[in-house]
């Protein structure tokens, strides 16, 4: 086997532990989930809540959305939406499976990031901050636009 040298060293261990590296950082930073398109909608004075939505896409490996902070509200949960009956209910779960390379959308009639106890109205044109924790990949801050519900085209009626 023949080794390549350099100024009397060998370059192969080298370069070999300099191709480790690369890859191990690289594999590092795709196992994070990425969040995307991150929305609340604006409030009105005294009102005590608010909903927010997002899409969180799993990186290489499956991880779990364990919980949300934001320094608006007194308390932020993870919450789903459901039908009973002719009822829709609202209730908090304790996390969110986010499957590897799999989209999870937090939207309006389904899971949504609930705030409570707020402490300032959410006016349209404003950005929060949000911190989600994650059972693998730690806390991810988000940037949150306050708006009306953004269009949709796929949902757009169009008058003939």
């Amino acid at each position: 086997m023949s080794s390549y040298k350099l100024a009397g060293k060998h370059l192969l261990p080298q370069l070999v532990g300099a191709l480790l590296a690369g890859s191990l950082g690289l594999a590092m930073a795709q196992t994070a989930p990425t969040v995307e398109g991150a929305w609340a909608r604006p409030t009105v004075q005294g009102q005590a809540g608010g909903g927010g939505f997002l899409k969180i896409t799993g990186g290489t490996q499956s991880d779990r959305l364990l919980s949300a902070s934001a320094p608006i509200s007194k308390v932020v949960e993870l919450h789903t939406m459901e039908m009973d009956g002719n009822v829709m209910r609202m209730r908090p779960v304790p996390g969110v499976d986010i499957p590897a390379g799999q989209v999870v959308e937090f939207k309006p009639g389904g899971l949504h990031v609930m705030f409570v106890g707020l402490n300032q109205t959410l006016k349209s044109g404003q950005t929060i901050p949000l911190v989600l924790r994650f059972e693998k990949a730690g806390e991810l801050k988000v940037d949150m636009k306050i708006m009306q519900k953004p269009a949709d085209a796929a949902h757009q009626h169009h008058k003939p």
